[in-house]
């Protein structure tokens, strides 16, 4: 193959990732995707997120993850509002990814992140700090919104640049993708996809019965407790919580879906006493 060939199935696909970029229209506001070009397709997604799950599977000491069969009650519990979210049809992948929940027991944590291809990690630490199954329900969101607008791709990507990308992407680097999925464990996110991922949690539950502004009361008990100047980590690149509550129950008022806290899915202090 020549150099210009070489060069120009990149360049091909660039310039494809570039239209569908423009012409992408949704829900939410898309300031940021008309700066996202993610060269990654869904199985490098899949393939990433499964590569951080084993990582994580691998280091117990870090990662202390309740057994699914021992506790499988509280797995029910969170795997039912998982369902409800994804049956509510606002997500754009939520065929394409594992969307597999895991626990960790770690009650001084408040944390909760998803991977690519769709591995979700709750600690008990947030679990127990949240009042209602709303609250809890509007974080989940929040973080299935990062793997379903592809946030950790997009982000890998400004900081590694669209070469190693590309060359993950077409097979040529194999070695790259558990160097990034480790770096993976550290990512932040821009604040214009913590602000996405925020609204987009507010578009999923407004599908479901769950109060559709249910994340923004996590942050009002942030501000309640005067907890706000100890951000939790995966709060660290987010705006100001104040600012955020004001953003997702404007969002929830735009879009006329209920803020009445749900009566279904079981009893959420049952379900924290579920866990160790």
């Amino acid at each position: 193959m020549s150099v210009l060939s070489k060069l120009r199935l990149p360049v091909m696909m660039l310039g494809c990732f570039m239209l569908f970029n423009s012409c992408k229209k949704d829900e939410a506001d898309t300031s940021c995707d008309l700066f996202d070009l993610d060269l990654f397709p869904i199985s490098k997604d899949v393939a990433l997120g499964a590569e951080v799950a084993g990582q994580i599977a691998a280091d117990p000491t870090t990662y202390p993850v309740l057994d699914s069969v021992k506790y499988a009650a509280a797995y029910k519990y969170l795997y039912d509002m998982r369902d409800r979210i994804l049956q509510g049809g606002k997500l754009d992948h939520a065929a394409d990814f594992k969307w597999q929940l895991r626990i960790i027991n770690d009650k001084n944590t408040l944390n909760a992140f998803c991977t690519p291809g769709g591995y979700i990690y709750v600690y008990t630490g947030l679990i127990e700090y949240l009042d209602k199954a709303d609250d809890l329900a509007g974080v989940l969101g929040h973080e299935m919104a990062h793997a379903d607008r592809r946030h950790s791709t997009k982000t890998l990507q400004s900081q590694y640049g669209i070469s190693i990308l590309l060359q993950i992407a077409l097979g040529q680097n194999p070695g790259a993708l558990a160097t990034l999925a480790t770096n993976l464990l550290t990512l932040k996110y821009s604040r214009c996809h913590e602000a996405q991922a925020d609204e987009y949690s507010v578009i999923y539950l407004s599908s479901t019965s769950y109060s559709c502004s249910g994340a923004a009361s996590f942050f009002e008990k942030l501000i309640a407790t005067g907890q706000t100047g100890s951000t939790p980590a995966f709060l660290s690149t987010h705006p100001g919580e104040a600012s955020r509550v004001t953003a997702i129950t404007t969002k929830a008022a735009n879009l006329g879906c209920s803020t009445a806290p749900s009566t279904t899915g079981g009893s959420y202090a049952d379900f924290k006493a579920l866990l160790p």
